[in-house]
């Protein structure tokens, strides 16, 4: 098993679309794992949610998060992020975000449909500014 550097774990991350697993907290305290899609702007991770989802509500009552990226594949490797998060309803940012976002996942054909789609009232930006990143390749070797 071995470290991932910075510029490594950075194009683990991009280098095709791969469903982040978020792990949030609900008020109650129990933990709520959830997968997203994602994608980054600087080392800003970004997803967008429904305002009324349990991802939502947690998020508004404990900004803490922590994301699991892995690949399931041999050797194995991933990319473990804590951090802390904002949201916004901002709705040109949404948009922006959600195409960028849906290109990954659906293609650059479907992408602006999905932006659309995605980028209304009720829909919520969220941006994860890690604290912690641990990732690491390899680990069957």
């Amino acid at each position: 098993m071995q470290k991932m550097t910075p510029a490594e774990y950075r194009s683990f991350l991009l280098d095709r679309a791969r469903t982040a697993k978020l792990a949030t907290v609900r008020a109650d305290g129990r933990p709520h794992v959830a997968p997203i899609w994602f994608d980054l702007d600087g080392d800003t991770l970004v997803f967008t949610t429904w305002h009324r989802s349990v991802k939502a509500a947690n998020l508004h009552h404990d900004p803490r998060v922590c994301l699991c990226v892995d690949d399931e594949a041999p050797p194995f490797s991933f990319v473990q992020i804590e951090g802390t998060t904002t949201i916004s309803e901002n709705l040109d940012d949404l948009r922006h975000w959600a195409t960028r976002i849906a290109g990954r996942y659906m293609g650059l054909d479907q992408a602006d449909a999905f932006g659309r789609r995605n980028a209304v009232p009720g829909e919520l930006l969220v941006r994860v500014t890690p604290t912690k990143i641990v990732a690491q390749k390899n680990i069957s070797d």
